[in-house]
């Protein structure tokens, strides 16, 4: 976690250039680097990057700001807690970690797979198979 008060994740502009696989007549070396195209030259834009690291710019953000208000003990007490409730619990009941969602600040918003990832394949038949089926016994 290194010490930050950004909102928006910082641009990381790749630039590609025909210098940086040019052979020694100044033209692209295809032999060695692939075909040229515009996809692999143009990838990991300065949007997508911002986009791809939006949430955990916005985490660092809020947990530089319980150190400054509470110590430093504040964040490292947060971090143990989700690391504690990340791990499944009961392996025949439906994945809703609503404990790890209340730590990181989810619990007030919407998404796509609060509607959508659900009970698709139903209820397990038998609770008792399925942790048979974890322990291997």
């Amino acid at each position: 976690m290194e010490p930050s008060y950004r909102i928006v994740p910082p641009s990381q502009i790749k630039t590609a250039s025909i210098s940086d696989t040019a052979g020694s007549l100044g033209l692209h070396d295809t032999l060695q680097y692939g075909l040229r195209s515009i996809a692999t030259e143009t990838r990991g834009g300065e949007f997508e990057n911002r986009i791809a690291k939006w949430e955990e710019t916005q985490d660092n953000a809020r947990l530089n700001m319980l150190a400054n208000l509470y110590g430093p003990s504040a964040p490292m007490r947060l971090l143990m807690e989700r690391q504690i409730v990340s791990n499944p619990h009961m392996p025949g009941m439906p994945q809703s970690n609503i404990h790890l969602d209340i730590l990181m600040g989810r619990d007030e918003t919407l998404e796509a797979n609060d509607f959508f990832l659900g009970m698709e394949s139903g209820p397990p038949l038998s609770i008792h198979n399925e942790m048979e089926k974890k322990l291997r016994l």
